[in-house]
């Protein structure tokens, strides 16, 4: 057993991720405190976790540090019902992105005009916004977070008619759709 001498575990930062802009979050954090929990006292000898946190109160902190799975599962499945996520709405999240700064801006604008129909027929609509990671690979990148409660009435907003004339020299797309249950 590899982890047998293992008796103290620290975690610094143990909720910096549920700052990210991610439904995910709580259950990312409440996954990494258990998993990293369960390294220490796994041998003969007992086992110490020491977690550093500026939110001791969020539910996925007590509910990690009590291991109570249950309780976690079910905040978490009302706060995702309260607030239209999976698995209780599909989401569709489009990237646009472009290495010129003004074109991302006015494909993003485009988009917009584009999913204004949609908006409130079955589909909620936010952003456009500005993406997490703003610029990677020297690219620029906003987003738009699409939800609904069929998953098919995203396909169709997304499937309708091209209304924007995509450009023939790239090779890359300025858009990517990622699709989340």
């Amino acid at each position: 057993m590899i982890f047998k001498r293992v008796t103290l575990v620290g975690v610094v930062s143990a909720d910096s991720s549920l700052s990210l802009p991610d439904f995910r979050a709580a259950e990312r954090t409440f996954q990494l405190l258990t998993q990293v929990a369960g390294r220490a006292g796994r041998g003969e000898l007992a086992g110490q976790v020491l977690i550093q946190t500026f939110y001791p109160l969020h539910y996925a902190i007590q509910d990690a540090v009590k291991q109570d799975y249950v309780s976690f599962f079910e905040r978490e499945l009302h706060f995702r019902r309260m607030m239209a996520y999976p698995p209780f709405t599909s989401l569709a999240n489009v990237i646009v992105r472009d290495t010129s700064l003004e074109k991302a801006i006015r494909w993003s604008r485009q988009l917009s005009e584009y999913f204004s129909p949609h908006d409130d027929k079955g589909v909620r609509i936010l952003g456009p916004a500005t993406a997490p990671l703003a610029r990677l690979k020297k690219e620029h990148r906003f987003q738009f977070l699409l939800k609904s409660p069929k998953r098919s009435v995203l396909t169709k907003c997304w499937a309708g008619r091209w209304p924007i004339a995509m450009p023939r020299r790239s090779l890359k797309p300025p858009c990517w759709l990622i699709w989340t249950r």
